[in-house]
C-alpha cells in the first residue's frame, strides 16, 4: 500500500499539495478531480508522464467510481481536497455547495469506511482521512481572539456552513465507526495556481488588464493569509504525524486588511510591471457593495501543529505575496488558459490513457 488517494487535486491547494507530495515522497498520488470551473490539469502537467502519478476524471459524489478506485488502487491515505469553495458562488448556488460539500463528502466517507473495515490489522493501523477544511467554520472574529481547535463552529455563508457539516461527519464517522481521520481547518491561501476569482489573483491580473480593481465595503475586512507551499507542509505533517480524530488549525500568523493586501499588490506591480503611463496601479482601486454575511476577521492560533507536530510557516506575507506576483506575470498563459477553459478541453481530448483502462 503505497498509494495516496487526493480528491480534488486539480484545484488551487490540492494541485499544490500533489506537486509536494511528488517532490518529497517515493509514494504513488492518484488525482480524482471532477475538473469543474476551478481544476486545472495544466497545474500539474510536468507529472502526466510519471508512473507515481494517475489521474481519475470524476465525482466524489459518484459512489461506484470510489469503490472501483479503491478496489484497484488500494490506498494507505485520502486527503479530501474536493469542495466548493468560493463564498460569493454559495450565495448564489447553495444547492451545489450541499451536493458536494456534505453528501459528496459522505460518500468518501463511506466507502472509505466499508474499505477500512476490510483491511488487515496492520494497513488498518496505517489508514488515514484527512479532511481539508477552512478557518471560515468558526464565523467571525472582532478585533479580538483567535480561532482554536476548540472554538464553537458558527458558520455565516452557505460555504461555510456546507464545510462545517462535512467536518461534523468526519468526526462522527472517527467517533461512531472508529475511522481514523484528521481534520485541519486553514487559513486564506494564496500561491501559484490559485483561480482567478480568489482576492490576490483576481486584483493582479485585472490590474495587468487594466480594469478595475473591486474592494468590497470599506476594504477593512481581516484575514490571516497562508503561502500554499506551508500549507501543503503542514498538510503532509498532519497526514504523518497526526493523532487520529483530531483537529489541527493552520495559518500564517500574518494578519491584513483586504485593501492593504491590494495596495502591497499595486506597489509590486508597480515595480515589476510599471504601467505604461507609469500611474500607480493604486488608481485602479474601486470600492463596491458588501457582500452578504460578509465576516470581519479570521486570525487562527496554530500553536497546536507548532508545539505537538513541530510545524511552522517559512513565509511571509511579504516574502510570499512578492513570489506570487512574481508566477502570475510568468504565467500568464496560464491564466488565461484556466480563464476561457479551453485547457481541460484540450487536454482531455489528447489523454491516450486514462485511470478507467
Amino acid at each position: 500500500m503505497t498509494t495516496i488517494l487526493v480528491t480534488g487535486g486539480a484545484g488551487f491547494i490540492g494541485s499544490n499539495f500533489i506537486t509536494h507530495l511528488m517532490n518529497t515522497t517515493e509514494n504513488t498520488v492518484l488525482n480524482l478531480d471532477n475538473l469543474t470551473y476551478a481544476g486545472s490539469l495544466y497545474s500539474l502537467e510536468y507529472f502526466k508522464s510519471n508512473p507515481k502519478y494517475i489521474f481519475a476524471k470524476g465525482s466524489i459524489n459518484d459512489r461506484k467510481l470510489l469503490e472501483y478506485l479503491f478496489e484497484k488502487y488500494r490506498p494507505f491515505a485520502v486527503v479530501n481536497f474536493a469542495a466548493e469553495t468560493h463564498v460569493d458562488r454559495s450565495i448564489d448556488q447553495p444547492r451545489l455547495f450541499v451536493e458536494t460539500n456534505i453528501l459528496g463528502t459522505f460518500e468518501l466517507l463511506d466507502v472509505s469506511r466499508d474499505y477500512w473495515l476490510n483491511l488487515d490489522s496492520e494497513s488498518k493501523n496505517k489508514f488515514r482521512f484527512l479532511q481539508i477544511s477552512t478557518d471560515e467554520v468558526y464565523g467571525s472574529l472582532g478585533e479580538d481572539g483567535y480561532f482554536t481547535e476548540e472554538t464553537p463552529y458558527a458558520p455565516n455563508s452557505p460555504y461555510s456552513a456546507s464545510k462545517a457539516s462535512s467536518n461534523h461527519l468526519v468526526r462522527a464517522y472517527f467517533h461512531t465507526y472508529g475511522l481514523p481521520v484528521l481534520i485541519v481547518n486553514c487559513s486564506n491561501n494564496y500561491g501559484p495556481y490559485q483561480f482567478p476569482e480568489k482576492l490576490i489573483p483576481l486584483m493582479i491580473l485585472n490590474a495587468l488588464e487594466g480594469k478595475e480593481l473591486p474592494v468590497y465595503g470599506n476594504g477593512r475586512n481581516i484575514r490571516d493569509w497562508l503561502y500554499v507551499e506551508d500549507n501543503c507542509r503542514a498538510i503532509k505533517t498532519v497526514l504523518e504525524k497526526g493523532k487520529t480524530g483530531e483537529v489541527y488549525n493552520i495559518g500564517g500568523n500574518c494578519e491584513k486588511r483586504n485593501i492593504e493586501v491590494v495596495n502591497t499588490i499595486c506597489e509590486i506591480l508597480d515595480e515589476l510591471c510599471p504601467r505604461p503611463d507609469k500611474r500607480s496601479y493604486r488608481e485602479q482601486i474601486i470600492f463596491v457593495k458588501d457582500r452578504p454575511g460578509h465576516d470581519y476577521r479570521y486570525a487562527i492560533d496554530s500553536n497546536k501543529i507548532r508545539h505537538e507536530l513541530g510545524w511552522m510557516p517559512l513565509e511571509t506575507f511579504d516574502s510570499g505575496i512578492r513570489k506570487t506576483v512574481k508566477w502570475y506575470l510568468d504565467n500568464r498563459e496560464w491564466c488565461k488558459k484556466v480563464q476561457e477553459g479551453n485547457y481541460q478541453r484540450e487536454r482531455l481530448g489528447i489523454m491516450k490513457k486514462t485511470v478507467l483502462n
